[in-house]
């Protein structure tokens, strides 16, 4: 049971990561950004790129990377947007998405490379008498204290207090005096390097990238976006939790022959949750009263 518990806590981390990556563009631009996907693959491409290189700087440089591409793609894609129909931010982040992807395809093709970048992790644990994987401890413990990392630097920072308030009445906090720009892209930022952080872990569990790695994985986060309340960040963190443990509770206890179908139950556990609470356990204030 202490095995199953940290394996579902590790997925559960980084659904929570991914799922804060959206929720923090969300939350500031009102934008549901398809191409979050290709902020976690490129990034595991760039691992894929630096394999031989020591791991640290193979590290360090996919983040930047992850950083350079989130800030160009705000700067070029979304900057000119701004202010317009959401229809029309929705279908261009989709189009940045699909241009990344197929790029990712031009660049390396689409067979599945091979990536390890946390090697060193291979091994495994005791812990209270189970056998635990280190790298999903690992996971779990990152993801933990990434979270709590960016607690601290919402609640207690000047560039956090001006996130919040975007995100609670972008209006009038460009009024008293919050630069968009500056909010908008410190969004950004904090999505790539929740990204890459994703990318490292998730390449490390998979050991392997395509360009359609990150895709799977952010499509459950949007899932888990949606059930903790969009334009929350707290509600984004227990939805991506909460989904990751179901996921990984439902692979170890449901029959064997029932978990090729595992998503379908999760699924279906989602719907009757919307069912309850369409506005998802922790709805944003403005987004509430418009619901």
């Amino acid at each position: 049971m202490i095995a199953v518990l940290v394996d579902a806590f590790s997925v559960g981390g980084l659904y929570a990561l991914t799922a804060l990556g959206i929720g923090l563009i969300f939350s500031v631009m009102r934008l549901a950004n398809f191409a979050h996907a290709e902020f976690v693959t490129v990034p595991a491409y760039a691992l894929f790129v630096l394999s031989g290189h020591p791991v640290i700087m193979a590290i360090a440089s996919s983040v930047l990377i992850a950083v350079m591409l989130a800030l160009a793609t705000e700067r070029i894609a979304f900057r000119p947007l701004r202010g317009i129909d959401p229809a029309t931010m929705l279908i261009a982040s989709f189009a940045v998405s699909m241009f990344l992807q197929r790029l990712l395809v031009f660049a390396f093709d689409s067979r599945i490379k091979p990536v390890d970048p946390l090697a060193v992790l291979a091994g495994s644990v005791r812990l209270f008498g189970a056998q635990i994987n280190l790298l999903k401890l690992t996971t779990m413990v990152t993801c933990l204290v990434l979270l709590v990392a960016l607690t601290v630097f919402l609640k207690y920072t000047r560039f956090g207090l001006e996130m919040r308030a975007a995100a609670e009445d972008f209006t009038m906090s460009r009024l008293l005096g919050v630069r968009a720009n500056r909010v908008i892209a410190t969004a950004f930022v904090l999505s790539a390097l929740l990204a890459a952080v994703v990318a490292v872990l998730f390449s490390a569990q998979t050991g392997f990238v395509h360009p359609r790695f990150g895709l799977q994985i952010v499509i459950i986060a949007f899932v888990a976006t949606v059930i903790g309340g969009l334009g929350n960040l707290v509600g984004a963190a227990v939805g991506g939790f909460l989904v990751g443990v179901v996921s990984t509770l439902l692979q170890s206890f449901l029959p064997p022959d029932l978990r090729p179908f595992r998503e379908a139950f999760l699924f279906f556990i989602v719907i009757l949750v919307l069912l309850f609470r369409p506005q998802g356990l922790f709805p944003a204030r403005g987004l509430k009263e418009r619901i």
